[in-house]
């Protein structure tokens, strides 16, 4: 057993000074077979610990309804025998470019902007997922013989807050829950930040991407003694749909990390190996320099430019950081592991069949809800999915323009059954289609949540139509909501859906193929004309396709598929689905 201590200047591990050179690796974002090479690419990096949060949506879906929560512990396992270390951010608010930033759409939906305070009917259910979350950690604390030696009170507070004491409650409980390895907090190194994020008593550090000397200075003003550490060193960064591509240049971000190590610190790389938004958990910002602008929801690939590519490949950032750490490291750093399978050969396939979006919503939506005004996404329980809201324009009346109050998303209209356009809320909340509609008619709104906001003033909003449907000014009353969730095409679903013939490339709706595998390998999936939805592979969502791009293609674990038959799903929402599926290593 060892012992991990905050010193007056150093980590202090059975005593002895040490740096922490650790690597962010989000073992939910890759596939559990990959975890071991993924960990080999670190060590081979030049990295003796990883760090990863935790995201408490993914876990607890509803209340007291608790999914595998010991995928924790399997990976701090993984961890141990990789012979390095962990830090361990559980949140209950973990940001990451994650829905919600974590938190389940459940309890931000009643209270709102009272999340990440000290209200009572926050604690209590964070209280709750801490006392089932934690066991995982503390038995796995280097007291204990097991890798974790930090954990993280909250995240970027100083962002977001100034409730002091929501922050020491939560360093409390983390104690009460036995946690004893030394706890930390993490903020921009900025006064007000770090003023409204530091708690007494707990090791503040800093996040950020250049700059070492003067964040640093800025820590200091704060924190006169204690270790440095730049927790969240920024060498890549993330990609909204329909925006370019962010690239960092490899020499400019390894000299970035050499000027932390000189200042004689420790540092997190945010991140080592980015991996996926797998199962539609992709997180949205808002745009602005605020963080109150229009929506900007993250695209599928968490590769975030990162040394270790999303397919687990080194990359030139990756060696000009080897390069960099093996001067601070203890010893020869271990050879570059050989990468996982490859998919051996190209596989093409048209579609074999195709549902309707009615048709899919009749077998796997959620009942309907009838209400007076269009009920939320939160109002209805629903996380990641679409709901369509159907409304009645009465008539006889004139063409007016028709418009929607309060749109979170993007809205996919029809009338009477015919294709009117879509609605994106790119220049504001209040939009209105470009040709007017004449009543009586029957108007659908496909409205799909792009992921809830991960980061700033405007999480906890609500989704879908948070004020109303419009004709002219008039608000038309009565709407018929019903859901469809992603949750719902999983394994379960097969032998469900009504699927007909294929008859062109049709139009929104749910279409199959096969793709006849030989040689099971990593690979990446390609829908040549199609235009915005979902895919799933043998009943695993590997997230959501945008022609918005930037991203063009998305990455599917070797794991996921099998030799001969696989079974491909493809939930097109706005235009045709293309022609087929086009499977190529990667």
């Amino acid at each position: 057993m060892s012992t991990f201590a905050v010193g007056d200047e150093d980590f202090l591990l059975d005593g002895r000074p040490v740096r922490l050179l650790s690597g962010a690796l989000h073992y939910f974002r890759v596939h559990e077979g990959h975890w071991e090479h993924r960990l080999g690419m670190l060590r081979a990096m030049g990295l003796d610990c990883v760090e990863t949060y935790v995201p408490w949506n993914l876990y607890e879906p509803e209340p007291g309804r608790y999914g595998d929560v010991a995928a924790l512990g399997r990976f701090l396992d993984a961890v141990g025998r990789a012979g390095m270390r962990a830090i361990v951010r559980p949140g209950p608010y973990i940001c990451a470019e994650w829905e919600n930033g974590g938190l389940p759409h459940w309890l931000t939906g009643p209270l709102g902007r009272r999340v990440r305070t000290r209200d009572p009917e926050f604690l209590a259910p964070v209280e709750a997922w801490f006392r089932r979350l934690l066991p995982q950690v503390v038995d796995r604390q280097v007291d204990r013989g097991g890798p974790v030696v930090l954990v993280q009170v909250e995240n970027e507070y100083g962002s977001y807050g100034s409730d002091g004491e929501y922050l020491e409650w939560l360093a409390g409980l983390l104690r009460e829950c036995g946690v004893s390895v030394p706890l930390f907090t993490s903020d921009g190194p900025e006064d007000h930040m770090l003023t409204g994020g530091s708690v007494p008593g707990v090791l503040a550090t800093a996040n950020f991407g250049s700059g070492a000397r003067e964040g640093f200075a800025a820590l200091r003003r704060h924190q006169p003694s204690g270790p440095l550490m730049c927790m969240e060193f920024w060498c890549g960064w993330f990609d909204h749909w329909g925006t370019e591509h962010a690239v960092r240049d490899a020499a400019d971000a390894a000299a970035a990390l050499r000027e932390i190590l000189e200042c004689g610190a420790s540092v997190n790389v945010y991140m080592a190996h980015g991996g996926t938004n797998f199962g539609g958990w992709a997180g949205a910002n808002r745009d602005g320099e605020l963080h109150d602008g229009p929506l900007r929801p993250t695209v599928t690939s968490y590769d975030y430019d990162a040394p270790v590519d999303e397919a687990g490949r080194p990359t030139e950032k990756f060696w000009r950081f080897r390069e960099v750490l093996a001067e601070y490291a203890e010893g020869p750093l271990p050879e570059v592991p050989e990468p996982p399978a490859r998919l051996a050969a190209p596989v093409r396939a048209g579609f074999e069949g195709r549902a309707p979006l009615d048709a899919v919503l009749e077998v796997l939506g959620d009942g309907e809800v009838v209400a007076v005004v269009p009920p939320t996404f939160e109002e209805l329980g629903v996380d990641r999915g679409l709901v369509r809201y159907r409304v009645a324009v009465p008539g006889p009346r004139q063409p007016y323009p028709l418009g929607v109050t309060g749109l979170r998303d993007r809205a996919v209209v029809y009338v009477d059954g015919v294709l009117a356009g879509a609605l994106d809320t790119g220049g504001g909340e209040d939009v209105a289609l470009a040709e007017p509609v004449a009543g009586p008619a029957v108007v659908d709104l496909w409205v799909e949540s792009l992921g809830r906001v991960n980061y700033g003033p405007r999480l906890a909003e609500p989704k879908g139509i948070t004020g109303g449907v419009r004709h002219e000014r008039q608000y038309v009353h009565g709407v018929r909501a019903r859901a469809l969730r992603l949750d719902a095409f999983g394994t379960a679903a097969v032998g469900k859906v009504p699927f007909g013939p294929v008859a062109g490339h049709g139009g929104p709706g749910l279409c199959r193929a096969v793709l006849d595998v030989a040689g099971a390998g990593d690979a990446v999936l390609r829908l040549p004309g199609a235009t915005r939805g979902f895919v799933w592979v043998n009943g695993f969502c590997l997230g959501r396709y945008w022609s918005a791009g930037p991203q063009e293609a998305l990455f599917v674990p070797g794991p996921v598929l099998r030799e001969g038959a696989n079974e491909v799903w493809v939930l097109e929402l706005e235009g045709e689905a293309g022609s087929g599926v086009v499977l190529d290593p990667v």
